[in-house]
C-alpha cells in the first residue's frame, strides 16, 4: 500500500519536499567528495554530444541571458568552489574550473536520477509531477555546466594551438 493512502496528504507533501531536499543535499555532498582524478575527463555521461557546442546553448537556449539568475552552491560544503567567477585565468585555473563544472553536472544528474523514487510512495499523478519537477529543476543547471565547460575547453584548445605564451616581464 502506498504511503499516500496511509498518511494525510499534507504530511505526504512535507515528506516529498523533505525528500527532494535530502536528495539534492546528499547528491551534492557525494559530488563534492569526488576525488580530483575522477573529474579529469568527461566520461560517457558528461561528454559533448554531436549537436552541442557553445553556440547551441547561447543561440538556441539563450543561456547567457538567464544563467546568472540561478543560484550557485559550489561552495556550500567546506572546501567547495563557487563557479560564479574564475579563480584564475591561467591554464591550471581554467582546468580546475572545468573539473568543477563536471562535479556540479554530476551532482545534478544524480539528483535527477532520484526522481523515480517518488513513485514508491506517491499516487501516479503526484509521481509524474515530482519526476517532472526533478527534471525541470536540474536540467538548467546541467545545461549551464555544459555551456561553461564547452567555453573553457574551447579557450584552452585555442591557447594550446597557439603555443606557449611568453612570461610577463
Amino acid at each position: 500500500m502506498m504511503l499516500a493512502q496511509q498518511v494525510p496528504l499534507p504530511l505526504v507533501v512535507v515528506i516529498d519536499v523533505v525528500a527532494w531536499g535530502l536528495f539534492h543535499a546528499v547528491t551534492g555532498y557525494l559530488a563534492h567528495r569526488l576525488p580530483r582524478h575522477r573529474l579529469e575527463n568527461d566520461g560517457w555521461l558528461l561528454r559533448t554530444r554531436a549537436f552541442e557546442d557553445a553556440r547551441f546553448y547561447r543561440d538556441r537556449l539563450r543561456i547567457h541571458r538567464w544563467k546568472d539568475r540561478l543560484p550557485e552552491a559550489g561552495n556550500l560544503f567546506a572546501g567547495g568552489v563557487s563557479k560564479r567567477e574564475l579563480a584564475s585565468l591561467d591554464d591550471d585555473g581554467l582546468e580546475a574550473f572545468t573539473r568543477e563544472t563536471r562535479r556540479a553536472e554530476l551532482g545534478h544528474w544524480w539528483a535527477m536520477a532520484c526522481a523515480p523514487l517518488f513513485v514508491l510512495w506517491n499516487p501516479p499523478l503526484p509521481s509524474v509531477l515530482l519526476v517532472a519537477y526533478g527534471v525541470l529543476v536540474n536540467l538548467p543547471f546541467i545545461a549551464i555546466q555544459r555551456y561553461n565547460r564547452l567555453r573553457i575547453t574551447g579557450l584552452l584548445g585555442r591557447r594550446r594551438r597557439r603555443g606557449p605564451t611568453p612570461p610577463a616581464t
